[in-house]
């Protein structure tokens, strides 16, 4: 994989890789700060894994979402210390073992920013499955936690 930033001006840049797309890079409003995402790359990477299992396991599934909250060090260079992902997924009789395996795979076989990023730091896996009620209603059904 080849990857690469253009500086446009000040602390502004744009980031191209492979796939050919771009993105805006910078600090505050410029665009995208680097630790974000690395951060998106790993919601990213899991999130494509579990929504794809869980298709594959004919799950109904009519919201899904995958969020994370890092811990940075207090001095630089600020690295990742600590996170904790929450899966979110909405349906109709969404099965918990469909999910927990979705997880499961992702975290020990197929994702590999979540491979990489837990040999450096303690990555909590937590889901929600909620029933969708229609019209913006749902009911959560059960949470619980993925161990490695």
């Amino acid at each position: 994989m080849d990857a690469k930033i253009t500086w446009t001006t000040g602390l502004s840049f744009s980031g191209r890789a492979d796939s050919g797309f771009e993105l805006p890079l910078g600090a505050a409003q410029e665009g995208f700060r680097p630790m974000e995402l690395i951060a998106l790359g790993l919601v990213g990477c899991t999130g494509m894994d579990v929504i794809s299992i869980l298709e594959k396991k004919r799950q109904a599934i009519t919201d899904f979402e995958v969020k994370v909250h890092l811990d940075r060090a207090e001095e630089h260079p600020k690295v990742f210390t600590h996170a904790r992902m929450e899966y979110r997924v909405t349906g109709h009789g969404v099965e918990e073992a469909a999910v927990r395996r979705a997880i499961e795979l992702s975290a020990t076989r197929y994702c590999s920013a979540q491979a990489m990023l837990v040999q450096v730091f303690p990555i909590e896996l937590e889901y929600s499955i909620f029933e969708d009620l229609g019209e913006g209603q749902e009911e959560l059904v059960v949470s619980g936690t993925f161990e490695y």
